[in-house]
C-alpha cells in the first residue's frame, strides 16, 4: 500500500438528520457518525486509488457522538477515521491523530495489518515495546486496513423471509465447523474455491451435510480479523479468527482471491450467496460471535480503531480505572455501558438483516452480561437481546463462561438463549472414557457422588439439574468436543495433550484428564486398540444424538479426523487444523454409523421433542422416561447409589401418544452379559435398530427376553 499524502477538505456539512452510527449513502456523499466520546475533534480520511488522503472534519456532536456529511464518500471508497484529543492513558485516553483508525461499523475491510512499531498508539521500539506515556507521531496509515463504503445490497441478493429455513429447535441438529478447515481440502470442489466461501455453496458440501442430517452450520468467526502481534513473531496466525478487528464485515482471507481482487463488495456477495446456497439446502447459518474482547490486545497492544476512538468507553475498567481483562485475552469490552450494549445489538442486526443469517453463538458470554455487580441473568444487553423484534427470532447460543470471577454460569442465562453444555460434555466422558479407563486397568472407578450411571442418566434426560425445567428441555446445546479441546477420535488415542507446533511449550490447552488412550499414545497398529477405540468414539455418538437437547457436532468427527493429539490448534492454519476427506474403510463406517444414529433421531420423535408435544406446556416430572437395570425390573434408589453399577435400560416411552417407543441399553462394563428387556404393559417386543459394537442382533426381541450385550457398548431398538 502506498505511503499516502493528504489534503484537507472543508468541514463537513451540518446537518439535522439522524445520524446512526458508521456511514450512510446520501446525496453527493454519506453521512458519517462516529462515537467518540472523549475526543476533541474526529476526523473522516478519504483514500484515493493512489494512496492520496482527503481529511474531512465532522462538525457536530451530540452525546459523545461526531456526525456530519461527507461529499465524495460513496460506495467503493477506502477510508478511516482520525481523532484528536488528550493523550492520558492510564485515564483510557488514547488519541492520537497520526494513527488511522478503522470505523467499527465498516461493512467492508481491505488490507492487512502490518507488524511494524507504527500501528502502535504509543512509542515501541524494534521489538515493540515502549512507553506507554508517550504518544507515537509516526502515520500508521500504510500499515493498516481501510473501511470500504458498501452500496445497499442488490435485489438479486436481498434478503427474502422465505428463503429461511426456521427449523424448530427439536429438530436441529448443530455442526460446528471452520469455513477454511472444513473445505481446504474437500473433494470435488474446485481448487480455487477450497477454504473460502464459496466452497460452503457447493454441491459436494452441501450433500456432505444433508446426507449426514445437520440442519444448522455454525461457523467459527467470520467476522474481519487479524492475528495477535506474539503469534505473528512465532510464525503462526490466528486460524480461529476469535480476534476480531471489524464486527460488521465479513473476513476477506475467507473469499476466493477472484472476490478479494474485485474488493469488500464482491467478499461480500460471496459470503451472502454462500448462505443462500445453505438455506436452499435446508441449512440454517450460525455465526460464532466474539464481542467480549478485540483484536487490540491488552494495553501496549495494537491501536487499531477502538482503542484510538474511545477507550474509556469501550473498555472494561476497574474500580480503579486500570484496564480489567475478563476473557484471558488482553482486554474485555464494557457492557456496562449502555453504548457499547447498541454496538453489538447494531452489529447483531446487520447479519441478520444483510446476509441472512440465523442466529448466534456467543463466545465468553457471561463477559457480555457482566454489570457493576458482576453477572446478571437482567442485564440490560440480555434483555434487549431477548426483546429485540429482529433478534429474538434468532437462535441465540451462549457459552456460558469467562475467565474473570464467578464466570461459570451454566443454566443461569435467561430464554430466548440456549447454552453449551459442558456438564453434559464432561460427564459423557468421564462414564466413556476416564471412569472406564480406570475399570479397564484394574482400579476402581473414582465414582464421587452423583457421578457415574447417575450423572449419564441426567444428562440423558436434559439436565435438569441445570437447567430450569420451564425454559424448555431442549435448552441444553449438548456436545461432547467442540473446536477448543480434543476431537473425539483424540479423545480416545491420547492421554495427554501434544501442542508442541504451538509454541508455547505444551503449556496452552486443557489440561483435562477426560480422554482414554486405550493403552497406547497416539498412533498404532494394533486391532485391538483400534477397535475399542472406535468403540468407544460410537459410544459417545449415541449418547450425544440421542440425549435431550439439541446436539452439535463438531466437523469431521462424524468419520474421526485427528489433529495427531494438538487440543488447542487455534494457530494451526495447516493440516492439522484442516480436515482431511481421504477416508479410510474404517472411517466410511463411522460416517454411516453417525448418518443411522442422527436417522433415527429424525424417525422418532421421541427422541426429539423431549417428552412434550409441540404446543403443550413443559410439565415438572419426566413419565416419559422409565429406566430399568440388567435383570428387567425398574431401578430402585439403592440401585442408583451402587457406585460400581455401570449398566442401565432407558426406555423412551412414547405410549401415551401413540408414537413408536425407543430402547436404549447400555453396557458401561468389562463384560457381555445377557439383559434382560423390560415387560411393559402394551409393548410385546423390540427391534434392534443400532449398535456401536458389530455383530447386532437381527429381528425382534421379545419383550422379557434376554439380549446379548457386548462391554462397554451402547444397543438401540424400537418397538415398530
Amino acid at each position: 500500500m502506498p505511503v499516502p499524502t493528504h489534503r484537507e477538505s472543508p468541514t463537513g456539512s451540518r446537518t439535522s438528520r439522524a445520524h446512526p452510527l458508521g456511514v450512510t449513502l446520501r446525496g453527493d456523499g454519506a453521512d458519517v457518525a462516529v462515537l467518540a466520546a472523549h475526543a476533541d475533534a474526529v476526523e473522516v480520511c478519504v483514500f484515493d486509488d493512489a494512496g492520496r488522503e482527503t481529511r474531512t472534519r465532522l462538525p457536530d456532536v451530540e452525546l459523545g457522538v461526531w456526525h456530519g456529511h461527507v461529499p465524495g464518500l460513496v460506495a467503493g471508497s477506502r477510508y478511516g477515521l482520525r481523532v484528536h484529543g488528550r493523550w492520558d492513558p492510564e485515564r483510557g485516553l488514547r488519541h492520537n491523530p497520526a494513527k488511522l483508525l478503522l470505523d467499527p461499523y465498516a461493512q467492508g475491510v481491505e488490507g492487512e495489518v502490518a507488524l511494524t512499531p507504527e500501528i502502535f498508539g504509543h512509542v515501541v521500539d524494534e521489538d515493540l515495546e515502549g512507553d506507554l506515556a508517550v504518544a507515537d507521531p509516526r502515520d500508521s496509515a500504510p500499515h493498516v486496513p481501510r473501511g470500504v463504503v458498501l452500496a445497499p445490497l442488490p435485489a438479486d441478493l436481498r434478503v427474502g423471509e422465505d428463503e429461511r429455513p426456521r427449523t424448530p429447535w427439536a429438530d436441529t441438529v448443530v455442526y460446528e465447523a471452520h469455513v477454511r478447515g472444513l473445505t481446504r481440502r474437500f473433494p470435488g470442489v474446485p481448487e480455487a474455491e477450497r477454504g473460502t466461501y464459496a466452497a460452503l455453496a457447493h454441491p459436494a458440501v452441501l450433500e456432505h451435510l444433508t446426507s449426514l442430517g445437520v440442519t444448522a452450520l455454525e461457523l467459527l468467526p467470520v467476522h474481519a480479523n487479524t492475528s495477535e502481534i506474539a503469534l505473528r513473531r512465532r510464525g503462526l496466525s490466528n486460524y480461529w479468527g476469535y480476534n476480531t478487528l471489524a464486527f460488521n464485515a465479513p473476513h476477506p482471507g475467507y473469499a476466493t482471491a477472484a472476490a478479494r481482487a474485485a474488493g469488500a463488495e464482491a467478499v461480500r456477495a460471496e459470503f451472502r450467496r454462500a448462505v443462500a446456497a445453505l438455506h436452499a439446502a435446508g441449512i440454517e447459518v450460525v455465526l460464532d460471535v466474539v464481542y467480549n474482547h478485540t483484536c487490540e490486545e491488552g494495553p501496549d497492544g495494537p491501536h487499531l480503531s477502538l482503542r484510538g476512538l474511545d477507550d474509556a468507553t469501550y473498555y472494561l475498567r476497574d474500580a480503579g480505572g486500570r484496564p480489567l481483562d475478563v476473557t484471558g485475552c488482553g482486554n474485555s469490552l464494557d457492557f456496562t455501558d449502555r453504548r457499547v450494549v447498541r454496538f453489538a445489538l447494531d452489529s447483531l442486526r446487520h447479519w441478520v438483516t444483510e446476509y441472512g443469517v440465523d442466529g448466534f453463538r456467543f463466545d465468553l458470554m457471561t463477559t457480555l452480561a457482566r454489570g457493576h455487580d458482576g453477572y446478571s441473568p437482567d442485564h440490560p444487553f440480555l434483555v434487549a437481546l431477548g426483546a429485540d423484534p429482529v433478534l429474538a427470532g434468532t437462535k441465540l447460543i451462549a457459552e456460558p463462561w469467562d475467565v474473570g470471577p464467578f464466570g461459570w454460569r451454566t443454566g443461569q442465562f435467561p430464554p430466548p438463549l440456549h447454552e453449551w453444555n459442558d456438564r453434559f460434555r464432561d460427564g459423557a466422558r468421564r462414564f466413556w472414557l476416564s471412569d472406564a479407563r480406570e475399570i479397564a486397568s484394574g482400579r476402581s472407578a473414582p465414582v464421587a457422588p452423583g457421578r457415574g450411571l447417575p450423572e449419564l442418566a441426567t444428562r440423558f434426560a436434559g439436565s435438569a439439574d441445570t437447567f430450569d425445567v420451564q425454559r424448555g428441555r431442549l435448552t441444553s446445546v449438548n456436545f461432547v468436543t467442540a473446536h477448543d479441546g480434543f476431537t473425539l477420535a483424540d479423545l480416545t488415542a491420547y492421554d495427554r495433550k501434544h501442542n508442541e507446533a504451538n509454541g508455547e511449550g505444551n503449556r496452552d490447552g486443557s489440561d483435562s484428564d477426560t480422554s482414554w488412550n486405550h493403552g497406547v499414545e497416539g498412533g498404532t497398529t494394533d486391532p485391538g486398540v483400534l477397535a475399542a477405540r472406535r468403540r468407544s468414539v460410537r459410544n459417545l455418538f449415541a449418547t450425544l444424538v440421542l440425549s435431550t437437547g439439541v446436539p452439535m457436532i463438531t466437523a469431521g468427527d462424524e468419520f474421526g479426523r485427528s489433529q495427531g493429539g494438538n487440543n488447542n490448534a487455534y494457530c494451526q492454519d495447516n493440516e492439522v487444523g484442516w480436515i482431511d476427506w481421504d477416508l479410510q474403510d474404517w472411517q466410511r463406517e463411522l460416517l454411516d454409523d453417525v448418518r443411522e444414529l442422527l436417522a433415527l433421531r429424525r424417525r422418532y420423535p421421541v427422541l426429539r421433542e423431549a417428552g412434550v408435544r409441540r404446543g403443550s406446556p413443559v410439565r415438572e416430572q419426566r413419565s416419559d422416561l422409565l429406566w430399568f437395570s440388567e435383570d428387567g425390573e425398574p431401578m430402585s434408589v439403592e440401585r442408583w447409589h451402587e457406585a460400581d453399577r455401570r449398566v442401565l435400560q432407558l426406555l423412551v416411552d412414547g405410549r401415551d401418544r401413540g408414537e413408536t417407543s425407543v430402547l436404549v441399553v447400555l453396557n458401561g462394563g468389562p463384560r457381555r452379559l445377557d439383559v434382560v428387556l423390560p415387560a411393559v404393559e402394551g409393548l410385546a417386543a423390540f427391534s434392534p435398530r443400532w449398535a456401536s459394537t458389530p455383530g447386532r442382533a437381527a429381528g425382534s426381541c421379545a419383550a422379557g427376553a434376554a439380549l446379548p450385550v457386548d462391554p462397554w457398548s451402547v444397543r438401540v431398538l424400537a418397538t415398530d
